[in-house]
């Protein structure tokens, strides 16, 4: 599917809108995966998809298998679709797993060292993190943490100069409940996340340290340490708060 442009410089630009409309489709899906408005085991087809979003089915079937590679969909029989379902014990597998491929990759960049600028970008991002927290208990701009902690943890992995880790991290990371900021909520109101932010600061401030300091047995144990606290932040949502699952991305796919 092409639209075509005006010309210029008498040339006709021809651009392709398949690859755009494919991203958009993938969008919505994944919104209305994470929200649940499309349940777990519910069924897509291309035809009636393609209807609902006014686009071609082409797009919409490579919105579905890229999703399906992100591990949000499975292929059903017979043709189609199905949202997947998480068991409780598969987004504590998938945090577990986040921490080993995340220890594997800071214990290479303290064995193997790391370049001077990478490290001074890494510093940056904790500056920026420090700036974060306000001089009360609790006063944390959580939105702000939120990004920042992104961007640190995607340097974290890059500092491993290893391809097949930072390929590995990415494809557990497209798990929502899996990435470093599936529990820090894009809104601030759940005073017991902003009480834990400093020492989850503390404990990136620790690995950079360690990597600096060739340590590699140190920063694996510190990065597989700092993963966990996603699964005791898990906890508290599913036993203290599971009205607040919608404010999760990808909770409403975890079956109790």
């Amino acid at each position: 599917m092409y639209t075509w442009c005006r010309k210029r410089d008498g040339i006709t630009v021809e651009k392709s809108s398949s690859n755009t409309h494919a991203a958009r489709a993938m969008i919505e899906l994944r919104q209305r995966i994470f929200d649940g408005s499309l349940a777990g085991g519910t069924r897509l087809f291309e035809v009636p998809l393609a209807e609902e979003l006014g686009i071609s089915r082409t797009p919409v079937r490579e919105a579905m298998s890229r999703l399906a590679e992100e591990g949000l969909l499975d292929r059903a029989r017979g043709g189609g679709f199905v949202v997947r379902s998480f068991r409780y014990k598969d987004v504590v597998d998938a945090i577990e797993l986040r921490g080993v491929l995340e220890g594997t990759a800071v214990r290479l960049a303290a064995e193997r060292g790391v370049d001077s600028a990478a490290l001074i970008r890494i510093h940056k991002t904790l500056l920026r993190l420090d700036r974060c927290f306000g001089p009360e208990p609790g006063d944390v701009d959580v939105e702000s943490y939120r990004e920042f902690n992104g961007v640190f943890h995607e340097e974290l992995a890059t500092l491993s100069g290893s391809d097949v880790v930072l390929r590995e991290i990415d494809r557990v990371n497209r798990l929502p409940f899996a990435s470093p900021t599936a529990f820090l909520p894009d809104r601030g109101y759940h005073p017991n996340f902003r009480l834990t932010l400093p020492a989850n600061q503390a404990q990136h401030r620790a690995i950079v340290a360690a990597i600096e300091a060739r340590e590699g047995a140190r920063a694996e144990a510190l990065a597989r340490e700092h993963a966990r606290a996603a699964r005791t932040n898990l906890e508290y949502f599913m036993a203290e708060h599971s009205n607040l699952i919608g404010s999760v991305p990808g909770l409403a796919l975890v079956m109790n």
